[in-house]
C-alpha cells in the first residue's frame, strides 16, 4: 500500500519532497499522467496531498518500466472514477507479470555475473570472505 506524509505545495517543494526533477513534473503533466493542477491567484501550481502520491505512483510504475503510455491509460481510468477497476486491475496484474518476467531476466544474469566473480576470485586464490 502507498502511503505518504509529503505535504503538497510549490512544483519545486513537491519535486523535492517527492524526490523526481520540476522537468519530470512538468512531462507528465503534458503528457496527461497529472489530473489538472490547482493554480493560486498569480497562476503558480499549488500541489495537493493527494497530487504528490499520484506523482509518487506514476514515478514507481514508470522505474518499474510501465511505458508512459499505459500509465496515461492508467491515469485517464482513475480519472474516470468508479466502475473500471476490473480494468485497472488488468492493466496493473500484466504490468506486475511483465516486472516478474524482467526480474527474472535480471536474476539469470545476476547469476552469470556471480559465476564470473568467483571464476576471477579463483584465479587470484581470493577466498569468498576476501575484499577483491
Amino acid at each position: 500500500m502507498l502511503t505518504t506524509t509529503i505535504p503538497g505545495g510549490t512544483i519545486a517543494q513537491v519535486a523535492d519532497a517527492a524526490g523526481i526533477s520540476v522537468h519530470t513534473i512538468r512531462y507528465y503533466e503534458r503528457a496527461g499522467l497529472l489530473a489538472p493542477i490547482e493554480r493560486n491567484d498569480s497562476g503558480h501550481r499549488r500541489f495537493t496531498t493527494r497530487d504528490v502520491e499520484w506523482l509518487v505512483l506514476c514515478t514507481k510504475l514508470r522505474a518499474t518500466g510501465m511505458p508512459i503510455r499505459r500509465i496515461r491509460e492508467y491515469a485517464e481510468l482513475v480519472r474516470d472514477g468508479d466502475g473500471n477497476e476490473a480494468e485497472r486491475l488488468i492493466l496493473l496484474e500484466a504490468h506486475r507479470e511483465d516486472v516478474l518476467y524482467r526480474l527474472s531476466l535480471v536474476q539469470r544474469n545476476l547469476e552469470l555475473v556471480d559465476h564470473k566473480v568467483e571464476v576471477y576470485r579463483e584465479r587470484l586464490g581470493i577466498g569468498a570472505g576476501d575484499a577483491a
